[in-house]
């Protein structure tokens, strides 16, 4: 079996609410975040599988079509084609936030799907994320679960917290 990491997207490898942008809905709304292509490498080159899982609200609510999202992920695979990273497959969800759908986080779904599809040990795997719904989902996944940022620090109860992706990256490929 396979060891891995689940990555939200917005706030963990891209900027968001930030005074740069608010969401991501263009190419053009997209901001790498900084040490996120050297942390996406570190963790692939430990041999993790790196998937992204994420909530895509925006287009259940109308503010972005599928089309435009392929479009920003696109985008995203070559900001980090220059560090030598890529993802290995990105699951999301693209329903209302209250529409009370199987596969928005907090509910594990899209990580279940990805470790059956793959062949992940969930057990040896990790969810890293900066909102509570990304924590959960880790969690009721069977995953161990990281915090970057300081946007929900005290409420959330993450194995681990960091500042950002590439802190949490050194942290796990520093101890094996």
């Amino acid at each position: 079996m396979n060891k891995a990491v689940f990555l939200d997207r917005d706030g963990v490898i891209n900027e968001v609410l930030t005074d740069r942008v608010k969401f991501v809905n263009t190419p053009e709304d997209f901001y790498l975040l900084e040490g996120a292509g050297e942390g996406v490498h570190l963790l692939q080159e430990a041999g993790y599988k790196v998937f992204v899982v994420t909530n895509q609200g925006g287009i259940g609510l109308g503010f972005m079509d599928e089309k435009m999202l392929h479009n920003v992920h696109d985008h995203m695979k070559e900001e980090l084609r220059y560090y030598d990273a890529h993802i290995d497959e990105i699951a999301y969800c693209p329903h209302k936030p209250h529409e009370n759908c199987p596969c928005r986080k907090p509910k594990p779904q899209m990580i279940h799907d990805l470790a059956r599809k793959w062949d992940i040990a969930l057990d040896k795997s990790y969810m890293i994320g900066d909102r509570e719904p990304d924590i959960i989902a880790g969690k009721e996944a069977g995953t161990k679960t990281i915090l970057v940022g300081t946007r929900d620090k005290e409420k959330v109860k993450a194995d681990l917290v960091f500042e950002d992706l590439l802190e949490a990256a050194k942290h796990l490929t520093d101890s094996l």
